[in-house]
């Protein structure tokens, strides 16, 4: 749990370099395992795989964040218990429910945002209608927020993967994880590919299910008719051994 604290502990901050450098947590088949996650995540995670990436999301926002909403509230000396119980809480509603993780998602960063700009003194009247609001908004726009986080978390999850195979074997990866603007943009290239794929390419789920209606009754009448010219060929089969006898 302390290894997985370390390597999320950049993402609490604004801290390019050490976002970047989460890969160097990962050998090198952690790194190809994460290539396969992170390109599955990409080009189809918005959809029925986002109940798979919900959970784990769900898990990582927990352990980013419900230690510094705990602290915010008073319960600092507590923060490593309710981030793990947060950790595990938010994995299973994700798995189950997906939304509820997206409500959390953009919940908890504007509600931070909104108790930052309230002050120190205000800061709960600022964090809980920014945290209401942002969750409220996430959740209506669940099927763009799902493309969006699915190709951003596996556009990143594909790219740190990549690093961490290809390490080993090339010195150019030391030298890019020092440049964590390229990363960044590397990154968010592979994202607005895959957010236009789901969105654009794909057919939506409406469209899919015309589509799978259109095929079952095509092949419905096909069997009809199939059925019919059978039953046609026997009626003259019928008739003709009738006029000869």
């Amino acid at each position: 749990m302390e290894q997985i604290e370390r390597a999320f502990e950049p993402y609490r901050h604004l801290d390019p370099l050490g976002w970047v450098g989460v890969f160097r947590f990962l050998p090198v088949w952690g790194g190809l395992i994460a290539i396969v996650v992170g390109t599955l995540m990409l080009l189809y995670g918005g959809r029925n795989l986002f109940r798979l990436v919900a959970g784990p999301l769900g898990a990582v926002i927990a352990t980013v964040w419900a230690g510094v909403v705990a602290q915010r509230f008073g319960f600092g000396a507590s923060a490593r218990t309710i981030t793990l119980a947060a950790s595990l809480g938010l994995l299973g509603l994700g798995l189950l429910y997906p939304p509820f993780v997206v409500f959390f998602a953009f919940g908890i960063p504007v509600g931070l945002l909104g108790g930052q700009l309230a002050g120190t003194a205000d800061w709960l009247l600022g964090f809980l209608p920014g945290f209401m609001v942002g969750g409220a908004l996430g959740v209506v726009m669940h099927r763009i927020v799902g493309a969006v986080l699915s190709a951003g978390v596996g556009a990143w999850v594909a790219m740190l993967g990549l690093m961490a195979a290809l390490n080993p074997f090339l010195a150019p990866v030391g030298w890019l994880a020092g440049n964590p603007i390229a990363v960044l943009s590397i990154a968010g290239c592979f994202a607005i590919a895959g957010v236009v794929f789901q969105l654009f390419v794909r057919p939506s789920p409406e469209e899919a299910e015309k589509r799978r209606h259109e095929k079952f009754i095509a092949k419905k009448r096909a069997k009809e008719a199939a059925d019919q010219e059978k039953r046609w060929k026997k009626y003259t089969a019928g008739h003709a051994k009738d006029a000869k006898d």
